[in-house]
């Protein structure tokens, strides 16, 4: 009888959504992929997903969770299982695409995805994941937020331009727009001054 060596969960996150897919591999190197379901996107599915996991696991048997780095979508459930106690890999998505174009699959969709990061997970050795140290993490967000402003000012300048190149530009329009560019730089100063006070209280 065949010994189950290894086991995964692989995730699609989504925003709203995990879809997963749960497999093993024996130790004469087969693998199967044998289960699936759909969890909301929230403690209370993440909480659902460990239930169901557990029911389906050998106990024995480590369960490795592994998932695409979806933006921010996939932070809160790493966190989740990570002070649950699992070993999460988060696996960038290049990788991921990469493999599931080996795997020939003709149709992607969320369900073929989390097979595809199941069928990863039980084929290749990754570095389990932990959170970075917190002054990283603030770092990022707040370098985050500067660029989404810098965005937003940019937007703002090229609407100012343009009623400005217009024949009969509107004052009003034109007022509104240069106070939403002052509003701008003064939250991007903000964030600077808060991103250098973070640097000054950290060796890191």
């Amino acid at each position: 009888m065949k010994q189950i060596v290894k086991q995964v969960c692989g995730i699609d996150v989504a925003q709203k959504e995990l879809v997963v897919a749960f497999g093993r591999m024996y130790d004469d190197f087969s693998s199967q992929v044998y289960a699936h379901k759909t969890f909301v996107n929230n403690v209370k599915g993440f909480d659902s997903l460990l239930s169901w996991v557990k029911k389906l696991s050998e106990e024995v048997i480590e369960v490795l969770f592994f998932m695409e780095a979806t933006g921010v979508y996939h932070e809160k459930l790493a966190y989740h299982l990570y002070l649950n106690n699992q070993q999460v890999n988060i696996v960038l998505p290049n990788k991921i695409s990469n493999y599931a174009r080996s795997l020939e699959v003709k149709t992607v969709t969320d369900k073929t995805a989390s097979e595809a990061i199941t069928q990863f997970g039980l084929e290749r050795k990754s570095e389990p994941w932990s959170p970075p140290d917190p002054v990283f993490k603030q770092m990022r967000q707040l370098v985050r937020e500067r660029d989404q402003i810098v965005q937003a000012r940019t937007v703002a300048k090229n609407q100012l331009h343009a009623e400005q190149a217009e024949a009969i530009p509107l004052k009003n329009t034109v007022s509104r727009l240069k106070k939403q560019i002052t509003f701008f730089d003064k939250q991007i100063t903000e964030v600077v001054q808060e991103i250098n006070v973070l640097i000054k209280s950290n060796e890191k």
